[in-house]
Formats: structure tokens, sequence, C-alpha cells
């Protein structure tokens, strides 16, 4: 667990990492890493003197099993409200099953992986620049996933959640691997369209954060 700002944990679980933040209302989380991981997160939250019914929401970037994975039991043992984009809502609700690879492999990643149990989305993210709670800017970054949203959080100069909209490796910002990005092209306006913003410290769903002037990283990544 590394406190990035006032308030704002970072969580890593293994190659995912999980957000955690404290606001006037209780603990927001920010993804939930993979199926089985709610123990750990509870025991971050126990690291921080925080609990289980102390988180009011759980703002979802994308629909991958590395990310909701835990949703769903989250949802369930906090009651907190499940925030995503509409975009999401088939493969998060279970309607349309997760993309796997084929034959040998889809079996092994299947058990590494684990099983993504859907859940209900309770509000949903429509519109560009939303607030879907107070002091949170949802944005919607498509590419990696057509509905993915990072989150530009007003504290500390800002903080900006990537989710998967770029990765971080010593300190450089990327875009996500073509390999499991949906449309690299459109991946890389949204990589672009973050770096015209203003923010001083970035969190990703891999790698380590980046503060001070962080939007300055992602500038470098666009101009190569």
């Amino acid at each position: 667990m590394r406190e990035v700002v006032d308030g704002v944990f970072e969580l890593h679980m293994g190659y995912v990492n999980v957000h955690l933040v404290v606001t006037d209302d209780g603990v927001v989380l920010v993804d939930t890493g993979l199926p089985g991981r709610s123990p750990l997160i509870e025991r971050g939250l126990r690291g921080i003197k925080r609990s289980f019914g102390e988180v009011t929401a759980i703002l979802v970037t994308h629909h991958h099993a590395d990310h909701v994975g835990s949703l769903a039991a989250l949802r369930e043992r906090t009651g907190a409200r499940v925030i995503a984009h509409a975009a999401e809502v088939p493969w998060i609700g279970g309607h349309i099953p997760p993309a796997q690879p084929a034959g040998l492999l889809g079996k092994v990643v299947s058990r590494l992986v684990g099983t993504v149990h859907p859940t209900k989305v309770d509000q949903l993210i429509t519109a560009d620049g939303s607030e879907p709670l107070p002091g949170f800017t949802a944005l919607h970054t498509p590419g990696h996933t057509r509905g993915h949203v990072s989150f530009l959080l007003d504290r500390s100069g800002g903080v900006l959640f990537a989710g998967d909209a770029a990765g971080s490796r010593r300190g450089r910002v990327s875009a996500p691997p073509r390999a499991v990005t949906a449309d690299p092209i459109r991946a890389g306006e949204s990589l672009a369209r973050l770096a015209e913003l203003e923010f001083d410290h970035a969190v990703f769903g891999h790698g380590r954060a980046v503060s001070g002037l962080a939007v300055e990283a992602f500038r470098k990544a666009v101009a190569g």
C-alpha cells in the first residue's frame, strides 16, 4: 500500500493496481482487481484504519477481468454503488462473456484468472466530462475497450486515474499494449486527449504512480 497524495492510496496486487480514495462521505474504490481479491482489499482498508462498511462507491474503468474480477463480491459485501460507462454494462452484467484466447491457452488463462461473476451497475456514465461523484470527472477514453473511462480527481493539483488508457514503467508513460486493446488507433487518440489536460499526479492499472506534473509524461509519450 502506498499513499500517492493525501487520501489516495495505491494497492499493488501482483501486476494490477486497485486504488482507494478517502472522501468526506467514505471510501471510493477505483477498480477491484482479479477474482478472489476482496480479502486483500479488506486488508488494505484495515491498513488505513477503514472498513468495508465505509466503502460507498466503486468506480470502474473498464470490464476486463483484472479490473472487475472482485466487483460482484465487493458490491455484495460493502453495499457500494457500482459506477461504470454504459458501453461496459453488457460485460459487467454478464450479457456478453469475456473474450478469451482459444484452445489450450484459453483454458490456462481461465484457470489463472478465475471466474468473474456478473453484477449490476447502479449508476451509468453516459456523458463525457460528467461528475459521477463529487470531485471526480469521468473522461471517456475509448480504445482499450469501447467504454473505458479515466477519472480526474480534483485534489492536490489533479489526480488522474488512467485505468488502462495508459500504463507506466520507471516513470515513462505509454499507450496500452496493442494485443489486449480493442482499437489501438482510438487508444492513441485517448492518450493524446489526456495529454491535453492539467494534472500533477497519475495512477494506473499497471505500473507505478507518477507524481510531479505527471501530465508532462503523457505529453512525452504522445510526442514519441
